[in-house]
């Protein structure tokens, strides 16, 4: 709500004040415009060439390749591209897939997409989160016909091409479309392809694996959309991809669906089988209705019937079973119709990601998967900044030695500092819960634990934002709390920004118990890992590399996200401006502005055909999160 605009009405008066000399009225202002991300194709180096552009604040200007050099640059780049195959431990103990197609008669394979062995010279580092953390590829780049064009992106309309990207810049993109083969989205059903993909590959999933192998477990991807909502050229591209990379290339361990809200309370699809089929065909593109599931919020006023009594703080002035209160709802249900999947993604339909999605989901999910869990919950409230932090097992010391170990059997104190999650969390007066699953207890003392609970143990939720404490904060949602007793403190709570996240079946099958059963529920950033915390489930965040559109310095930026002075300094509350810069946050500025300019669009004054064929080409940038992206609708030209 804040948001909005933010990041161009700094932008504004950025421009107004060095016309003007006035103050910035934000210290990151203050900071070295990165221009590295801008730098094309034509930049291209090998890895071991490469160095980045930030200086960490250290000198300016931050070397930059000169005008001379620009001008003295190939027209085609300098490397070709290759195919970005990140199935190489799909198999990992498990059976074989069998190779999945997009049509019934199997002339078209599912599709592979390109990268560059390199990088543009002088391209930017993140600033938190890490590639080489999360196992991520970070010597490769991605620019937009190796990564759209196997979806339809730069192809006419004899092809199922879309018409974006037909009049863009496009050196060296013949040699991404020879690779291609035969592609044709005209009359794609992807509904039938993912089943035929998950019959083909039964074998895999079975729990009566032969052989000593392991059964896959399969996962949903849910992607939240409504009636009336707009599916352009590039989220057609995006769904693609994502259906592509996740469901059939990896042989059906994921199926990706639409969870569609009815936004009209009274129109009765319940009762018309016809009428739901007419709603869905109205609101929703052709090659999608197969995997798309309608529900409203009067489906979850019966679902999840009142009362639900004792709210600290409507802050929204909004129903409780709107979807803007309770988004979690529909996924809550959506996950008791759906049996067959162990995880659930949620995921939003104004993200974006360079890289490949199989890649990025599979990668987090094994990260997640190794930690410990001792000193969870307090590294996972901290941005992971490796030119502050160094490497992953120095934080985890950083943190550790700000956390209180405490032996809470012999009270033995071992340093100073707040007390660590350690099991479930419900020794607080507001109790009035379900109990924790039995399995969940520690198996010994916070003190005595060599990092070893925890380990090789799925996680219940991944997030992608820091799990962060809102009674810590001035987070405007912090007490939109319903169910629990207003004569008694709230519940102890985390929340994370952005609902994008992956929750287990356990965790949903817990917040649906205490949903019907307790009447409890909290704001959707808040419930999934609040119940988490209570219940002792395993939570993380993971460090996803994030760009910033300025050289900040790495300890200022570790003062302001990780150690603000006051509540109202807190990044999750009024302190929110210094993300508007970020790739990722829920009002950030550049996350669009950046992606846009890797289309190939106009942004303000910079961007677009004649400045790409101009200067050193198309952008190529590594695999990254972007979000939100309110719009894609720039001009090429």
């Amino acid at each position: 709500m804040l948001g909005g605009g933010g990041y161009h009405q700094v932008k504004k008066h950025m421009a107004g004040s060095e016309r003007q000399r006035e103050p910035w009225p934000f210290f990151w202002q203050h900071y070295n415009r990165l221009d590295g991300y801008y730098n094309g194709m034509r930049t291209l180096v090998p890895y071991s060439e490469y160095q980045p552009e930030n200086q960490w604040n250290q000198s300016y200007p931050p070397p930059r390749l000169s005008a001379e050099e620009m001008t003295a640059l190939p027209k085609e780049p300098p490397m070709d591209p290759v195919k970005y195959d990140p199935y190489e431990d799909l198999l990992d103990g498990r059976s074989a897939i069998k190779q999945c197609y997009l049509d019934e008669a199997e002339t078209m394979p599912a599709p592979d997409i390109y990268a560059y062995p390199g990088l543009p010279q002088n391209m930017s580092l993140p600033f938190y989160g890490s590639y080489s953390e999360l196992g991520l590829q970070e010597d490769v780049c991605f620019e937009r016909f190796g990564r759209l064009a196997p979806y339809g992106y730069g192809l006419d309309e004899r092809r199922g091409g879309l018409g974006a990207g037909n009049q863009s810049e496009n050196a060296g993109a013949d040699k991404v479309f020879a690779m291609l083969g035969n592609l044709n989205y005209s009359s794609m059903d992807w509904g039938g392809a993912q089943r035929r993909c998950r019959e083909k590959n039964e074998h895999r999933f079975s729990e009566q694996h032969k052989g000593g192998k392991r059964p896959v477990q399969r996962q949903a991807y849910v992607l939240r959309t409504w009636t009336g909502y707009n599916y352009g050229e590039h989220e057609i591209l995006s769904m693609r991809a994502m259906i592509n990379e996740l469901a059939l290339k990896s042989g059906g361990e994921y199926d990706v669906h639409l969870l569609l809200h009815v936004k009209n309370n009274s129109l009765p699809i319940w009762a018309s089988d016809d009428l739901y089929r007419e709603t869905l065909e109205a609101n929703v593109p052709r090659e999608f209705w197969n995997i798309t599931t309608l529900w409203s919020e009067k489906q979850m006023e019966m679902y999840y019937p009142d009362p639900f009594p004792d709210n600290f703080a409507n802050m929204a002035g909004s129903n409780l079973h709107g979807v803007y209160r309770s988004a979690h709802f529909a996924l809550q249900w959506f996950s008791q119709q759906h049996l067959e999947y162990d995880y659930f993604w949620n995921w939003e339909m104004d993200i974006r990601y360079t890289g490949h999605y199989y890649d990025l989901n599979n990668r987090v999910g094994k990260w997640a998967r190794a930690q410990p869990r001792k000193g969870l919950w307090e590294r996972s409230r901290r941005f992971y900044i490796p030119a502050r932090h160094g490497n992953y097992a120095n934080f985890t010391n950083t943190v550790a030695a700000e956390t209180l170990a405490a032996d809470y059997a012999a009270n033995d104190i071992q340093q100073s500092g707040p007390l660590p999650v350690w099991g479930p969390v419900q020794d607080f007066p507001n109790r009035g819960m379900l109990s924790p699953p039995a399995n969940i207890i520690p198996p010994t003392t916070y003190a005595a634990d060599t990092y070893t609970w925890g380990v090789d143990e799925p996680a219940d939720l991944i997030t992608f934002n820091p799990l962060f404490d809102p009674s810590h904060t001035n987070w405007v949602f912090s007490w939109d709390i319903t169910g629990y007793d207003r004569s008694l403190p709230p519940p102890p709570r985390r929340a994370a920004i952005i609902t994008c996240a992956r929750l287990s079946r356990r965790l949903l099958d817990t917040m649906h118990a205490e949903t019907w059963q307790m009447r409890h529920t909290m704001f959707p950033e808040m419930w999934p890992p609040s119940v988490a915390l209570h219940h002792g489930l395993k939570a993380v965040y993971a460090p996803h590399p994030v760009y910033f559109d300025r050289d900040w310095d790495p300890a200022y930026m570790d003062q302001v996200l990780n150690y603000p002075e006051t509540v109202w300094a807190s990044p999750f509350g009024w302190g929110e401006n210094n993300l508007l810069g970020s790739s990722f946050y829920y009002n950030s500025g550049f996350s669009g502005a950046l992606w846009r300019r890797w289309l190939g669009q106009r942004e303000g004054a910079e961007g677009g055909k004649s400045w790409e064929e101009s200067g050193s080409g198309r952008l190529c940038l590594r695999a990254g999160l972007f979000h939100p992206v309110k719009h894609e609708v720039g001009p090429e030209d």
